[in-house]
């Protein structure tokens, strides 16, 4: 499957390590989690670099020793209507990863505004959609409802636009 990335497909040079094979010399590798937490000695010790995949059943909040070791996380998306690989995403900026979060599963190009918005900057797609239609969907949302930190460039807050050049109000009391 392609891998997008910056809004052009490049190639993976990422190796998925199942648990049971052995820790190459070097190179780029991603792991589980239960690997992760087992050879931890063993890993911290790699000298290539060191990514991490998890599933979206399991929690982030066990990651934060880790995350300074890893490279890249892959979270994954089951299907396009299971959402918690989002929630993960922002649980692990929130928590300070700061290197490639790569979403990977049932995606679609609905949906990469929201992806990019919560943190994602790499994406495994499959072939039904092309890269035309990637990039389309890159560029079709120039708002967003949530104020956060991976915003796009250009891209503005909802309520900053609607309420662009009013006075600030005053909070009403709620009646009852």
């Amino acid at each position: 499957m392609p891998l997008l990335k910056n809004n052009e497909f490049v190639s993976d040079d990422w190796a998925f390590l199942p648990d049971d094979a052995a820790l190459p010399e070097s190179g780029k590798v991603v792991v589980s989690l239960t690997r992760l937490v087992k050879d931890w000695d063993q890993l911290v010790e790699f000298t290539g670099l060191l990514g991490l995949s998890l599933a979206n059943s399991e929690r982030t909040d066990e990651l934060e020793a880790y995350l300074p070791q890893l490279t890249l996380v892959v979270l994954t998306f089951p299907a396009f209507t299971d959402g918690r690989a989002y929630s993960q995403a922002r649980e692990l900026r929130l928590q300070g990863y700061r290197g490639e979060l790569r979403a990977q599963g049932n995606l679609l190009p609905d949906q990469f505004q929201y992806l990019n918005q919560v943190g994602f900057d790499s994406f495994v797609v499959d072939e039904r959609f092309s890269l035309v239609d990637w990039q389309g969907a890159s560029k079709q949302m120039s708002l967003a409802y949530q104020r956060g930190l991976y915003r796009t460039a250009g891209e503005r807050e909802v309520w900053s636009q609607r309420h662009q050049g009013f006075a600030a109000w005053e909070e009403q009391p709620h009646a009852g």
